[in-house]
């Protein structure tokens, strides 16, 4: 089986495109081999897999841990999301660059997101379901992120075109940091 991989705008950052054999029976797919990710330069050992479930509209903002940084793999099994990576390495190449990546149960891609990214998706349905592998462990105390209103991604035109009335936001991702409050201070 095989992977189609692809550079995004984002050093590192990966798109993979899956080979999907479909019958009569439904489908089958390879969603993970070690030794065909490492020809792209994907080695890490991923220790953790989280599994969410969320209705439309619920915006979860740009996280990333200032210990225990995590690289993911991540990809949705039910309906679709907006995937949403904001590069926060200073030594990056693309240092300070977003990208919006349509995630769905019908393309089945999956990104590969680096350690030092802050990422975050938008649930563009209700009950959609969102997995993603990590290779550090998840650590509360360790939890930070970036406003995504401060990167500049156009809110008003993402409702509009995937037909949401308003983002669900916790009251934890509300009170985030800006990207300007974070390059005063970066981490990465």
């Amino acid at each position: 089986m095989t992977f189609v991989f692809s550079s995004t705008a984002i050093a590192d950052c990966i798109l993979i495109q899956p080979t999907i054999f479909e019958d009569k029976r439904w489908f089958f797919m390879e969603t993970y081999h070690a030794d065909k990710f490492a020809q792209w330069w994907i080695t890490t050992t991923f220790i953790q897999d989280n599994h969410s479930k969320s209705k439309a509209g619920v915006l979860r903002w740009l996280h990333f841990q200032t210990q225990h940084s995590q690289a993911k793999l991540v990809r949705v099994t039910r309906w679709a999301v907006l995937d949403i990576v904001l590069d926060c390495r200073v030594w990056s190449p693309s240092y300070e660059q977003h990208i919006i990546v349509e995630l769905n149960e019908t393309n089945k891609h999956q990104l590969f997101i680096p350690k030092g990214c802050a990422h975050g998706f938008l649930t563009l349905v209700d009950d959609t379901e969102f997995l993603y592998k990590c290779d550090d462990v998840y650590a509360p105390h360790f939890d930070s992120g970036i406003h995504y209103a401060s990167i500049g991604a156009d809110r008003e035109n993402i409702k509009k075109t995937y037909w949401l009335t308003d983002f669900i936001i916790s009251p934890k991702d509300q009170g985030l940091q800006t990207f300007e409050e974070y390059k005063k201070h970066p981490l990465f």
